[in-house]
């Protein structure tokens, strides 16, 4: 496994950090490591997503008939 050192890091983000950490019972080096994996971990994007989760609902399908416009007179 390996081991990362962040240098310079600000005492709010540090302390904001801490606080995240504690409301979500954990350390704040569990909170780095699970914030860091949330953060690469690979998405699909809506449309893809909304593609899966509507498969079952497609089928046949037929656009109605149409007639044509009718005529506007302008004058």
């Amino acid at each position: 496994m390996a081991t990362l050192t962040i240098r310079g890091l600000p005492e709010e983000i540090k302390r904001a950090l801490k606080a995240r950490a504690a409301s979500n019972d954990r350390s704040m080096e569990a909170e780095v490591r699970a914030i860091l994996q949330s953060a690469v971990e690979p998405r699909d994007d809506f449309v893809t997503r909304w593609l899966e989760e509507t498969a079952t609902l497609r089928g046949e399908f037929s656009p109605p008939d149409r007639s044509y416009a009718r005529e506007i007179d302008l004058s």
